[in-house]
């Protein structure tokens, strides 16, 4: 950018802090905007922090952040010269309990009024709430992905780093703001403002939307047979109506011999037993994230009763779904005033 460009206020964002948010990708989209800031010279990013009565907010590792303004406070700024070219919901941990009809009402009235709406890390969550992401494409981090399609079907959520929906911008978390906050840049100054920004990030690329969150199947497995990761991807690919050994065997080119063999060898157990598991690490991020009901739960993971769910569940965890639920709920109530780790 030439020193001779008028130097203006590019861009306002307000960062709306719920409470347990997560600090990393809070943290990597704000340093993100000063980097630009210090690379361009002048203040083209503005922003400031926002939460629901204008108090600290703590985060999911127990550090309470100051904030500039409640949201009475924003709501009123949209009306005026105060009101930001952007907003950004950063949560983390118990999202799906934060539920405030005034914030989902800001949040419209924001989109409505033209500013663009966005999130990091589990901040879809409070956006689909809102009904601002009903058929739109959108991004959450994958531990959160199954709760949130079982509640917000309506949503097209992607295991993506990050997604832009028109005037919609949601990322899984993580370090996946800094690469949402490199598009956004790279949108307004271009490319060479981006490669600057990454140099003093210590990044050596910038990663596009529709990069993996999660390591690569052969890696995150340790396993390199490419017909074993390519039957573990359909089973992926089909918990709520399980695909048979046969129709998987046909699928793979293998015989049902050859798959039983391959399983024992890769993954030390059969491929049925292998399927059964990863449902049940389904149902169990169901039931953590979401108040699905358990026999809903078992049929969104293929189970056709409750109480063979319920049976095969306490087989591998040593505890109902029940329990389990439960379990959870007493850790949510103990951690609201202790630091959450």
């Amino acid at each position: 950018m030439s020193k001779q460009q008028p130097q203006t206020k590019k861009r306002s964002i307000v960062f709306f802090l719920v409470p347990h948010f997560t600090l990393l990708p809070f943290a990597g989209a704000i340093e993100t905007l000063r980097i630009a800031n210090r690379m361009l010279g002048y203040a083209a990013y503005e922003w400031r922090l926002a939460s629901v009565d204008g108090q600290k907010v703590y985060s999911s590792s127990g550090i309470g952040i100051e904030v500039n303004s409640s949201l009475a406070d924003e709501r009123r700024f949209l009306g005026g010269e105060n009101r930001p070219n952007m907003a950004i919901v950063c949560s983390g941990i118990y999202v799906e309990e934060f539920n405030n009809k005034s914030v989902n009402a800001w949040l419209r009235e924001a989109y409505n009024r033209n500013v663009a709406v966005g999130s990091l890390c589990t901040g879809a969550h409070v956006l689909a709430q809102a009904g601002l992401l009903n058929g739109k494409r959108c991004a959450i981090h994958w531990e959160n992905l199954p709760g949130f399609s079982e509640t917000f079907p309506q949503a097209e959520v992607y295991a993506d780093l990050y997604e832009v929906d028109g005037n919609l911008y949601t990322c899984a978390g993580g370090t996946a703001s800094l690469d949402m906050m490199l598009n956004l840049i790279g949108q307004d100054f271009g490319e060479g403002l981006v490669n600057r920004v990454c140099e003093q990030h210590l990044t050596d690329r910038v990663r596009s939307a529709n990069d993996r969150q999660r390591l690569p199947l052969r890696a995150r497995l340790g396993v390199q047979n490419s017909k074993v990761l390519q039957i573990i991807e359909l089973m992926e690919a089909n918990l709520a109506e399980p695909l048979s050994l046969l129709e998987i065997a046909d699928d793979a080119g293998l015989s049902r011999r050859q798959i039983e063999r391959l399983f024992r060898q890769e993954m030390g157990r059969s491929p049925a037993r292998y399927y059964l598991e990863i449902r049940l690490d389904r149902a169990r991020h169901l039931l953590v994230q979401s108040s699905m009901p358990v026999v809903e739960v078992a049929v969104a993971c293929g189970f056709v009763s409750a109480s063979h769910f319920s049976k095969c569940y306490r087989e591998l965890y040593n505890r109902s779904p029940q329990q389990e639920r439960a379990e959870r709920k007493l850790t949510m109530s103990s951690n609201r005033t202790g630091v959450v780790v």
